[in-house]
């Protein structure tokens, strides 16, 4: 499975040349489509990127973030995922959830 199956290449070429010099997480998610996806789409682009499967997206997965979209993006840089982190990690384990995991985290 692959996160075109639930969203337009297009939008994700979009969004990854915009991410080039540097990266918002909310600009990317509006330029993908995201926001416009219900929870279970949201949750299924969720799963893809939690490459472990543990339920949570960890920072090792997070740097990787923008290849899982597109082969041969640039990973975010240290900065861009300590803040991207911050951003989806609402209760402070240094990890962002999904609700139907069972975490607090929402993503």
């Amino acid at each position: 499975m692959a996160v075109t199956d639930f969203l337009a290449a297009s939008d994700v070429t979009l969004a990854i040349n915009a991410s080039k010099d540097s990266f918002s997480p909310k600009t990317f998610f509006k330029t993908v489509g995201l926001s416009k996806k219900s929870p279970k789409e949201i949750e299924r682009v969720f799963k893809i990127l939690d490459q472990d499967k543990s339920g949570f997206i960890e920072q090792d997965e997070l740097q990787l973030f923008l290849q899982n979209f597109a082969k041969g993006a640039r990973p975010l840089t240290a900065a861009e995922t300590r803040a991207f982190l911050m951003e989806g990690d609402s209760d402070g384990d240094g990890k962002i959830g999904w609700e139907g995991t069972g975490s607090s985290d929402g993503c």
